[in-house]
């Protein structure tokens, strides 16, 4: 698990093909101090295992699928990413749940300056649209974000100066790709409510199994 809080932008050293999978040797300082082969470390936001490391770089294997369903293909030597180290317990959690597994990739709109800020829009498939809500959180390369407003097509981010200037975001631009993860926690609550809600099933079953408080009560959500 992880919380979305960039401990530093590496860059990537080495890309080796290994038929639809790579081998990924990136740059690192901080994210190698006290690694151990095994480690997680997230890569723009992505999830991988260290299966080789040094004082100044790690290694990691990308399988296919990831390869599929991440912007990981559009790297090459020199890219920046942004890395962050598995959350250790009992420290102090900034960020939210971040699992490392990619919903879906979304594509820049637009940037436009809010005062300080940087406002940035962001399309995104549907299948992860269904997750974002107003003022809930979200991870775009591995950077725990709020969401300002979503619509049928699209959601905005406001960016602090700060997390601009340290993670890969201000590499961004129009029309980029972005790794996106939606909120854990609604993806569980779908998950365990789907059978209960209206048109779940067959029609008899659907009749009999709405959604209800003393359903939300019994399973401590209410």
């Amino acid at each position: 698990m992880f919380t979305g809080l960039v401990e530093e932008v590496g860059a990537v050293a080495e890309i080796r093909p290994s038929g639809q999978a790579i081998h990924l040797k990136i740059k690192s300082s901080k994210v190698v101090d006290g690694v151990a082969l095994g480690d997680s470390i997230a890569v723009n936001g992505i999830c991988l295992t260290v299966t080789a490391f040094d004082r100044s770089s790690f290694t990691v294997d990308v399988v296919p699928e990831t390869m599929r369903r991440t912007t990981l293909h559009e790297l090459s030597a020199g890219s920046p990413v942004n890395l962050e180290r598995a959350m250790q317990m009992g420290g102090r959690f900034g960020g939210h749940i971040v699992s490392g597994h990619i919903d879906g990739v979304g594509r820049i709109v637009s940037i436009h300056d809010d005062d300080i800020a940087k406002v940035v829009r962001f399309s995104a498939p549907p299948a992860v649209l269904r997750y974002i809500v107003e003022k809930g959180s979200i991870t775009i390369d591995g950077v725990s974000l709020t969401v300002m407003d979503v619509d049928a097509e699209s959601f905005r981010i406001s960016v602090i100066p700060h997390t601009w200037q340290v993670t890969v975001l201000r590499h961004r631009r129009v029309g980029s790709t972005v790794n996106v993860e939606a909120d854990i926690i609604g993806k569980y609550v779908e998950r365990l409510l789907g059978p209960h809600l209206p048109g779940a099933g067959s029609q008899s079953e659907s009749s009999s199994s709405r959604l209800s408080l003393d359903f939300l009560r019994n399973n401590g959500f209410a």
